[in-house]
């Protein structure tokens, strides 16, 4: 599809980062998330054979073609979260056409920045123009998570997807798991003087789909332990609270006949449960620190998200907690590490002047540790998914 003047549509999805609330979205908790200027465009021709064919920029094989009634396991690879969106809308009861689809993107791949959740909402607005379905934001990311938890078969939360769809220009949005909401916040770095850096660790993802699926079912053991149905209903209770009840031989609610048991340890849900209870009261700290108008004072939040997720529900890395460290060291307001871990990215809040500075000192000690160069730019609050003209 090099001939944009045959392209009918092109839809337009964000990149995101995680300002702070980290392994929340699936317990039903909070996040602050916020869409980046990296962006994945799909371009989008109708064909009437009901076959889909799907190219990417990014990959040098020819095109993947598949049927539009696909089922899960019958696409593999990238262009699973392709077909994914095509099965979603269908199974939804929604009638889309066979269609050519492109794929271009300079979302970083592997870096915790939902470079899936931008492909998949990119394909997603494409479609809901081309068919004219009329799909509001939020119902198009509940879509794009369903074709990726149960077409690509990657248990993931929603946040990422409501990031891509809900974000705007100069705001963060708190997105609310359980009343599945999106609220925009302002967030004017550039008037406080700071930058928020993002830097790309370039850290392999060591074991992150197993073990992110392990921290949620330890998180869903201990609900059942408590006798709720997610970690969300047990928030306005004291945390040390909550997390006696999972003591051995306090009492709780029994598991139900067949449910099976935790291959964790007591003490090993016991912090997973503190962890998330603890980073939905840093969220809300956080936007009451945004709402007024004390960006600067968020910065030890972060920082304390940080330790919260390598020492309470372990899944940073080497590579991100000297980053971290570095960071914090160079004069970092507050810094963590952001997405779902084992590798990928961290944010650090820092003083617009210190910038340069800040992403040195990290190169510098990544050297010492003979760790790979990382990259680094900067997060600016975006706007969401959409359609764009078909020349861009």
């Amino acid at each position: 599809m090099s001939d944009v003047t045959t392209v009918d549509v092109v839809g337009s999805a964000p990149g995101r980062v995680n300002l702070i609330g980290e392994h929340t979205d699936y317990n039903g908790g909070f996040a602050l998330p916020l869409a980046i200027p990296h962006r994945t465009t799909a371009a989008v021709r109708r064909r009437d054979d009901r076959i889909v064919t799907a190219t990417s920029s990014r990959r040098d094989s020819g095109p993947v073609e598949f049927h539009v009634d696909s089922e899960p396991g019958d696409v593999t690879g990238w262009s699973a979260y392709v077909a994914g969106v095509f099965w979603a809308l269908r199974h939804a009861g929604y009638d889309v056409p066979g269609a050519d689809v492109h794929i271009d993107s300079d979302v970083p791949s592997g870096a915790g920045l939902s470079s899936s959740a931008a492909l998949e909402c990119s394909v997603l607005v494409a479609l809901n123009a081309l068919a004219g379905l009329e799909l509001d934001p939020t119902r198009s990311a509940l879509l794009a998570q369903q074709a990726e938890n149960e077409y690509v078969r990657a248990p993931t939360g929603l946040m990422d997807q409501m990031a891509a769809m809900h974000g705007r220009d100069g705001h963060v949005i708190l997105f609310d798991a359980a009343d599945v909401n999106a609220e925009p916040i302002p967030c004017d770095l550039a008037g406080a003087g700071l930058t928020l850096l993002i830097i790309d660790t370039r850290a392999p993802h060591r074991h992150a789909d197993g073990e992110y699926g392990a921290r949620r079912r330890s998180c869903e053991h201990a609900a059942r332990r408590l006798g709720v149905s997610s970690l969300r209903d047990v928030q306005d209770e004291p945390v040390e609270s909550v997390v006696g009840r999972l003591e051995p031989g306090a009492s709780g609610e029994p598991h139900p006949e067949g449910t099976p048991l935790s291959p964790d340890t007591p003490d090993v849900t016991r912090r997973r449960v503190r962890h998330v209870l603890t980073e939905n009261g840093r969220v809300q700290e956080t936007v009451q620190l945004l709402r007024a108008g004390r960006i600067r004072d968020v910065g030890p939040l972060l920082t304390a998200s940080h330790v919260s997720l390598r020492d309470d529900y372990e899944v940073t890395v080497p590579q991100l907690d000297v980053a971290v460290d570095a960071a914090l060291h160079a004069g970092a307001h507050g810094a963590r590490m952001t997405g779902g871990g084992f590798g990928g990215s961290i944010i650090a809040l820092v003083d617009t002047e210190r910038a340069e500075a800040v992403t040195a000192a990290v190169r510098q000690a990544f050297t010492r540790y003979g760790f790979a160069t990382p990259d680094a730019f900067v997060a600016v609050p975006s706007a969401g998914a959409g359609v764009v003209s078909p020349s861009r």
